[in-house]
């Protein structure tokens, strides 16, 4: 053989592995049909472990309609691609996931591929799921499994081209999927990157949709919603401590801190049902990575400018006072019964008054149930200049920050987000 024929023939090799590399990662296989399980074969303690982490992962948050019924799907999730819908994780043998074994299950956690062979869309966060244990992916499928059925099929997702063909997931995987599980380590921070998925909501994301790992919990946008830095730059104006953060995971309340609110308030609800172990590993973990940051060090005294603010903003104090004081004024009896001033609310402390702004048009329904605290919508009753003004308000008489810009026309942009 001459020596051209060489080089051709190991060029040839090369490309023909590479083609064979390129297909074992484009084309997966599908894993056999079982008929659904029997829900008394599995181990009643096995199914209640199972169930806490389904609690650590909120899974009903993002797998449950409003009013629906529990994990059968459809729920939209806005992307910057498109509209991408849950699926239904009952075990429904047509539309769910009761003709999937536990290797089909654990394929789907770790590699983000279905039982069909089909990629999964990274909305679905198996790069973290990925992390979890064999023995938290074998609870969480036996849970799961012993859910009612629910037949209901999942819309059609909406996504621009080409993502709408699955098979570009296979390059994203290839360049931001990192499988696991994790090796053994800190169980607040294998959660953490596990099955809490917290990085979801405050790690940002590159223009491709995957989290900016040189910059992890470094604050991030989240349904309209800003999710704050957990790390050496939270806004939080007293220190997280591992109590405080424990209490605030469990009831979405501190005696320090704001209440949880947008996408927080409902993952404090499913904590509040998890394994209270679980969570306090979480919250010491956080609460570690925050301890340098600037309210940890020094916290702030509560601040109070009203003389000179209402004496410069005589229109704005009249809003405040009416639609404000009687909850959040000196002497209002929520005040009195120990909530935080407002001058310790970490949205007021944050960047952008997207957060506030959210508050005061939407609303707080109480992340502690009915007993809890909650704050009416605003957005009815005030134009997007006097919610701007009451917004500027509080940035002015509460903390010794700069000025927010632009509040009207974020009001306006909240307003559409929300579909007012």
């Amino acid at each position: 053989m001459t020596k051209t024929r060489k080089v051709l023939s190991g060029a040839a090799l090369v490309l023909l592995f590479a083609a064979a590399e390129a297909a074992s990662l484009v084309f997966r296989s599908a894993l056999p049909e079982l008929p659904p399980p029997d829900a008394a074969g599995f181990d009643r303690a096995l199914v209640k472990q199972g169930e806490g982490l389904a609690h650590i992962g909120n899974c009903t948050g993002c797998h449950t309609m409003p009013r629906g019924k529990s994990f059968a799907g459809g729920l939209p999730l806005q992307t910057p691609f498109g509209t991408i819908f849950s699926t239904n994780i009952t075990p429904a043998r047509e539309t769910g996931i009761g003709a999937w074994s536990r290797e089909a299950f654990v394929r789907a956690m770790r590699e983000g591929v279905a039982r069909d062979g089909s990629f999964l869309y990274p909305a679905f966060p198996y790069d973290h799921f990925t992390n979890a244990s064999d023995g938290e992916l074998e609870a969480l499928y036996a849970f799961l499994m012993t859910r009612p059925p629910v037949e209901q099929r999942a819309p059609d997702n909406r996504l621009e081209w080409p993502l709408d063909h699955r098979w570009m997931v296979a390059g994203w995987n290839l360049l931001f999927l990192h499988r696991g599980p994790a090796e053994d380590g800190e169980r607040g921070r294998a959660l953490a990157e596990g099955l809490a998925h917290c990085g979801g909501c405050h790690t940002p994301r590159n223009r491709l949709g995957a989290e900016d790992t040189a910059h992890t919990y470094a604050g991030a946008w989240t349904d309209g919603w800003y999710a704050p830095p957990l790390d050496a730059h939270s806004p939080a104006a007293q220190p997280w401590t591992a109590d405080e953060l424990f209490a605030y995971l469990r009831t979405g309340l501190s005696r320090t801190h704001a209440a949880a609110a947008g996408p927080m308030g409902g993952v404090t609800r499913e904590l509040a049902q998890a394994p209270e172990a679980d969570v306090r590993a979480i919250a010491t973990y956080f609460a570690g990575l925050m301890k340098d940051a600037p309210g940890g060090r020094a916290p702030l005294a509560p601040i109070d400018r009203r003389d000179a603010v209402d004496k410069a903003e005589p229109e704005a104090a009249a809003l405040f006072a009416g639609a404000c004081a009687n909850c959040h004024g000196p002497g209002a009896p929520m005040m009195q019964q120990g909530r935080p001033p407002l001058s310790w609310g970490t949205p007021l402390r944050e960047d952008s008054p997207h957060d506030t702004l959210h508050l005061i048009v939407g609303g707080l329904a109480s992340p502690a149930g009915p007993a809890g605290p909650t704050m009416p919508a605003f957005g009815g009753d005030f134009s997007d200049r006097q919610i701007a003004q009451i917004a500027a308000y509080l940035r002015a008489r509460f903390t010794d920050l700069p000025p927010w810009q632009d509040l009207e026309q974020a009001v306006s942009d909240i307003r559409k987000g929300m579909g007012q």
